[in-house]
């Protein structure tokens, strides 16, 4: 197993603390139980130590910056999150892209999400304690030492879990390892994959357990690694388990007159627990954000071990306040102007948390809606809130975090987060002790296991002028609003009480929706396994069929697609091998052209990022469209230094695009911020393809968001409103075939190869890596775009500023040349150049039509043409360069003998 963790010193966590200095938080239970944290400077401020009535283990580490049982700054429970998650995508370098995160209930369900966050694309689930039903189970395993052992893995889409790439898991803290084990032991043996990566704060693991794991490791052949923010042990003394069982029968039994539901405060002054580590402590980076030393700011150290004398005095004569506490809360129960209900109008459909799956599409919507979200809430707030706590609910830890965190951004009130729990822990009102208040209420969700109480700790006593609650729907019930109820607990010691309740997802198939099988579709395909690209220049949404026979003669696919046998996607052509002349007349086109393209790159990208999404996720047209794709996000990086997703999708003329490619974007990415990238227009076919298909798919599926306008480097035909020139000339790239696209062919949909959940294919001519020109032709074009930057730019402000509205000339023309012809078929006639050329590499071609005067940019048709025995004909007043026209009765029998096409 390999190991990633802070470096820092280490060394016994428990110190003397002089008169006047601050007192850990652990240090009530290491002078009672000996119980000591020896490791990283930074562990004591990052954990603090309580006890809990559990019958496997007494103590508790108790967490600073997660946002559980100690409220705390937003921006420090987030940063630490999303600092875990850069490191992790720094670890994992490429491969990052094809990460999942899962987060453990209930105490990491937050901090899974902001692990995703900070790996940027990575689509986050979580466990969950909670049954839903009708959804099916994709696993489960036991935590052994967690007060509430089973996690069950509710999966929307099983794919999360099936694909290859690596598994990022996330905890609190990693202490036996057991939790671990148990999860990768039952995912491995359903979707084995190579790598892990085990994410916590803290990782506290004896040596013993640190081998265990290296062991399983290579029981399973796979790589393992860890990410903490620091490490150490735990020292336990002897019989410590059943001294600490006795110490907490003795607290509550010393309170046992007392209210089950009243929370007690220190009897000083107002508490914050803990003090806060600095507002932008968790962007700041990992060291800063973690404190040097304690971190709880209270009065002088506790004296000696026998109970404090405040309890002693008082437990048998007044009543004490909540179990376990040690004194009367000091701003105890007290009236509430009432419960202000706040709508957050929640967009529709989006989950509330990564229970069922948690996409990048659903992060990029939760983005765009939290400042209208925390608006509402702020608007809520009474104008003298100046401490103001967003309470979470069990699992529910994301959602109130980032509203939490964006009203810490956008207003002046000292705002902390902390989540509600089913965990019963001892609550003693000493500085040295990590959990000072407990609330106690009853469970208000329904829970599978029945009802039971539920806590809310360092509420109480928090100084707290106003309280927001965050629940989902399905929490918000009588028993969340009933007497000793949640709301009416937080009611005694705050002011002024929110509730701000999240619809809960629930997964189409628990909806009564039509069932349909749960896909496994598999992660992208990436060079160079597949393709000669690098990978993270494009991910290609198809199945590999590089093994499968699929190519036959030019002729014979003709009379078979003319005939009605065979549809064009069914085989693939044999690949074109270029002749020494027609290489010569590539690399001339590329000279003479580049900055041309490069220039026409610039303005689609910059038209796209202006009025489509400032952060697109292009998705090509496999194959023409890909080498486009792949420019564009070079000129996005060059440009803006944005680092652009970019897939390479199928459509197929008469069958649509690949619904299973969509599905899997839709999971991924917010289908709004899809822009669909193809190489040109030439009629517009496959433009009327891609809106029908989208439109086909959003019915069938109920996935909205999804634009059909295609953004393309040259749009002769008039069909599109985003493109980089309307001028009909030569892309080198449609030159060539699979040597200047990857060595990937044309896509291929046939029914005993594609099923119904599958990719569409493709192969991956490995042999043709010595002719390969695919990165050249990309490397050539981008190495312009400084010097073509300015005017790019300025040509996409001004096409900004004009009505684009397609004519659709190009397939009035089309239709012309079609009757004018006797073809009568336009799907026959291929208008421009790169069509064209598609004609002459890959079909029987009739005839060339080419405008009159028309100079450099045929001369590789020309070529081509005289090779195949086709006549190029010149016609005044073409709209196109040329226009390619396939044989409109062709038979075999219209072969001459030496193989080349009749002119008849």
């Amino acid at each position: 197993m390999e190991k990633a963790v802070n470096e820092g010193m280490r060394h016994p966590a428990r110190r003397a603390a002089p008169a006047g200095e601050d007192t850990w938080s652990g240090s009530w239970v290491t002078r009672r139980l000996g119980v000591e944290l020896t490791g990283d400077e930074a562990l004591p401020g990052l954990l603090g130590l309580a006890l809990r009535r559990n019958p496997k283990r007494a103590h508790l580490l108790v967490s600073n910056v997660l946002g559980k049982h100690v409220p705390q700054s937003p921006s420090v429970v987030y940063g630490h999150g999303v600092e875990l998650g850069r490191r992790v995508r720094e670890l994992l370098g490429r491969s990052a892209q094809d990460a999942v995160v899962l987060g453990y209930a209930e105490t990491a369900t937050g901090l899974g999400h902001c692990v995703a966050d900070g790996l940027g694309a990575a689509p986050c689930l979580h466990s969950t304690r909670r049954p839903v039903e009708g959804t099916a189970t994709a696993g489960g395993f036991e935590e052994a030492h967690s007060h509430a052992t089973s996690h069950l893995l509710l999966p929307e889409d099983r794919s999360l879990l099936a694909g290859s790439g690596p598994l990022v898991l996330v905890d609190d803290e990693f202490s036996t390892g057991n939790t671990v084990l148990n999860t990768v032991r039952d995912l491995h043996a359903r979707y084995p994959r190579e790598r892990y990566v085990v994410v916590a704060l803290v990782d506290m693991r004896s040596p013993a357990d640190a081998g265990r794991l290296d062991a399983f490791a290579d029981e399973i052949g796979a790589r393992i690694d860890l990410v903490t923010v620091a490490s150490g042990t735990v020292r336990l003394p002897d019989g410590v388990l059943e001294k600490g069982q006795e110490l907490v029968a003795r607290y509550e039994g010393a309170t046992a007159g007392a209210s089950p539901t009243t929370a007690a405060a220190p009897s000083g002054p107002v508490a914050q627990f803990p003090a806060p580590l600095g507002r932008d402590a968790g962007a700041a980076g990992l060291e800063g954000a973690a404190a040097p030393g304690p971190v709880a700011q209270f009065p002088a150290p506790l004296q000696g071990d026998a109970l404090p004398p405040s309890l002693e005095a008082e437990a048998g004569t007044h009543p004490p306040g909540a179990r376990g506490t040690a004194r009367q809360a000091h701003d105890g129960p007290r009236p509430n102007d009432g419960l202000t209900r706040v709508d957050l109008r929640w967009p529709p459909g989006l989950p509330d948390g990564g229970r069922h799956g948690f996409t990048p599409a659903h992060r990029a919507r939760i983005e765009r809606a939290l400042p209208d979200m925390a608006a509402r809430l702020a608007q809520a707030l009474p104008d003298d809130a100046r401490r103001v706590l967003v309470l979470g609910f069990e699992e529910l830890m994301y959602t109130p975090l980032r509203l939490a965190g964006e009203l810490e951004r956008t207003t002046d009130a000292d705002v902390r987060f902390s989540t509600t729990t089913r965990s019963p822990v001892l609550a003693v009102d000493d500085p040295g002790y990590a959990i000072r208040t407990r609330l106690v209420f009853p469970a208000h969700d329904d829970p599978a296991d029945g009802p039971g109480d539920r806590y809310a700790y360092n509420v109480a006593g928090g100084g707290f002028d106003a309280v927001v609650a965050v629940v989902d729907s399905t929490a918000d019930t009588p028993a969340l609003h009933a007497p000793g109820g949640l709301l009416a607990r937080l009611a005694e010691h705050t002011p002024h009480v929110l509730l701000a309740v999240v619809p809960s997802y629930v997964p189409a198939a628990s909806q009564d929706a039509p069932e349909r099988p749960a896909t496994m579709l598999s992660d992208p395909l990436r060079g160079p396994a597949f393709s000669s690209y690098a990978p993270e220049e494009v991910g290609w949404l198809l199945q590999d069929l590089s093994d499968v026979t699929l190519e036959a003669p030019t002729e014979e696919r003709e009379e078979a697609i003319q005939s009605g046998g065979a549809h064009y996607a069914e085989s693939l052509p044999v690949e074109y091998q270029p002749s020494e002349q027609y290489q010569r007349l590539f690399h001339a086109a590329l000279d003479e052209s580049a900055a041309r393209l490069a220039h026409a790159v610039g303005v689609v990208t910059e038209t796209v990022l202006a009025e489509r999404s400032p952060r697109p996720v292009l998705v090509s047209l496999a194959r023409a469209g890909t080498p486009v794709g792949i420019l564009m996000r070079r000129w996005a990086q060059h440009r803006h230094q944005l680092d652009l997703p970019h897939y390479a999708v199928s459509i197929v003329r008469g069958r649509g695009i690949d619904a299973n490619a969509l599905r899997w974007l839709a999971a991924h990415h917010d289908p709004r911020d899809v822009v669909f990238v193809d190489g040109w227009t030439g009629k517009g076919a496959i433009t009327r393809e891609l809106a029908q298909a989208v439109e086909e798919f959003e019915k069938a599926e109920g996935v909205t968001g999804f634009d059909p306008e295609i953004a393309v480097l040259a749009d002769p035909g008039s069909c599109v409103r985003t493109y980089g020139t309307r001028e009909d000339y030569l892309i080198p790239s449609a030159c060539l075939n699979s040597t200047v696209s990857g060595l990937i062919s044309r896509t291929v949909l046939r029914a005993d190869l594609v099923g119904p959940d599958d990719f569409h294919g493709a192969k991956f001519y490995r042999e043709l890596a010595a002719a390969d020109l695919s990165v050249a032709f990309l490397d050539a074009v981008s190495a312009l775009f400084p010097e073509v930057t300015d005017a790019a730019c300025a040509q996409a402000k001004e096409l900004l500023a004009t009505d684009r509205t397609p004519t659709w000339e190009g397939w009035a023309a089309v239709e012309r040349i079609s009757e004018e012809y006797g073809i009568h078929d336009v799907n026959l006639v291929k208008p421009g150049v790169g069509e064209t050329t598609r004609v002459l590499l890959r079909r029987v071609p009739w005839k060339v039509l080419a405008r009159a005067g028309a100079g450099s940019d045929l001369d590789h048709v020309r070529l081509l043409a005289g090779q195949r025995g086709v006549p190029v004909e010149e016609v005044d007043g073409l709209p196109y360069t040329c226009v390619g026209l396939i044989h409109p009765r062709y038979t075999r029998g219209a072969t001459g003998a030496d193989g080349k096409a009749v002119t008849r």
